[in-house]
This record gives structure tokens, sequence and C-alpha cells, in this order.
């Protein structure tokens, strides 16, 4: 099994969730997160006011997948969360060595 995580712009959840749906994921886990990367911020001006916002809102988006749909889920991911413009995101892939259903005791992709 895998985690995938993903940092997308706020307005792509709705879409990118459309299309993790439609590859067969049924459950996933959001987060509302602040950081930045390269761009490091960016200067907005407010009543004639210059100020520098540090930490750009993005979503965290995690998922749980078997091995075998890693590789559609990460495609899914970048074909509606890509803009081309700079601060679209990251994607993050991890090992995960179990997964517990705490409801019925199942382990493993059958927690999934």
């Amino acid at each position: 099994m895998k985690k995938i995580e993903a940092i997308i712009r706020p307005f792509k959840l709705d879409e990118v969730k459309e299309a993790l749906l439609e590859e067969g994921v049924r459950g996933l886990t959001i987060s509302e997160v602040r950081g930045y990367g390269r761009q490091k911020g960016h200067t907005e001006t407010y009543r004639g006011s210059e100020y520098q916002i540090e930490f750009i809102p993005k979503i965290k988006i995690e998922v749980i997948v078997d091995a075998s749909k890693v590789d559609v889920v990460i495609e899914a991911i970048l074909r509606t969360a890509k803009t081309g413009q700079v601060g679209d995101g990251k994607i993050f892939i991890y090992d995960v060595q179990d997964a517990i259903r705490i409801r019925t005791e199942e382990s493993g992709k059958d927690a999934l």
C-alpha cells in the first residue's frame, strides 16, 4: 500500500476529488494548510499599502491506495491540479506498512 499526499491550489480541490472518485479512490482526507515553496510567498496591495504574504493557502489531500493504483492516481492528480504556473504544488508518495479499519478490525487492502 502507498500513501499519496498532494499539496494543491484550493480552487482545484473539486476537480481533483472528482478525478480520484473516477479512478476508484473510495476515501480521502483533506486539510487546509499554509506554506511556501520556491516563490517564498508574494506581495499584495490593500488600500494602497503593500504587504508580504509569506505563507500561501493550499489544500493537502491524503489518500491510501493499493500499490497497483499509484500511477493512475498520480496521473489523475497531475491532470486536474496542474495550471502550469509556479505554485501548483507537489505530490509525495510514502510506503504504508499496514492499515486497520477500527470498526471491523480488517487489515491490509481489506481495510481500504
